[in-house]
């Protein structure tokens, strides 16, 4: 019988700060009930082993990324909802690293719940691009681009990857700006 008082959502908020504090591999059970001051057998009621735990921090990850980037592209539009979608974007990765690395796994088929968590995030950035006028498979394209710039940036600046003295705001402002000068190539292939 579960502990008294324990849900899933507290054993996935006890995962989600050890993901985030100390990386997505720190999350095991024997850590989370650790942390709950719990048996690592208690944690079965509420998740399928560490695979479980691992998708509970993706699927809750995907949801607030998604979350924070409606919010930011909320009565925008073009370049400065591109923008606004990039820094929350940032901001997410910065202040949720476990949780944000977490996002990057892709839902396992058949997965209902998580795949449609993540058409939810493709949507949001759909919506911030129709300034560009992108249909079908070039919208798909151009939100990989973007998604891929934006990873590629806040995995570097994460990593220490970018050891030059140079303001990386300004870097990453530059980014949003080649995004947007960039987006009616795609539109026109």
């Amino acid at each position: 019988m579960p502990r008294r008082g324990l849900d899933s959502g507290q054993v996935i908020d006890a995962a989600t700060v050890i993901a985030d504090r100390d990386g997505l591999d720190a999350v095991t059970l024997a850590r989370v009930a650790e942390s709950l001051g719990v048996r690592p057998p208690s944690l079965y009621h509420h998740v399928t082993g560490r695979d479980g735990l691992l998708r509970a921090i993706a699927l809750r990850g995907v949801r607030e990324l998604t979350a924070s980037l409606r919010a930011a592209a909320l009565g925008r539009a073009g370049t400065e909802a591109l923008a606004a979608t990039a820094h929350a974007y940032r901001d997410y990765a910065h202040a949720h690293p476990g949780a944000y690395a977490a996002t990057l796994r892709a839902a396992t088929p058949g997965d209902s719940e998580h795949e449609e968590a993540g058409r939810a995030a493709v949507e949001v950035l759909a919506a911030v691009l129709r300034a560009w006028h992108l249909e079908d498979e070039e919208m798909l394209h151009a939100v990989r681009v973007i998604r891929s710039s934006l990873h590629g940036f806040v995995s570097l600046e994460a990593g220490g990857g970018f050891a030059l003295p140079l303001d990386l705001d300004k870097s990453f402002q530059r980014l949003i700006e080649t995004l947007a000068a960039g987006l009616p190539a795609i539109a026109g292939a």
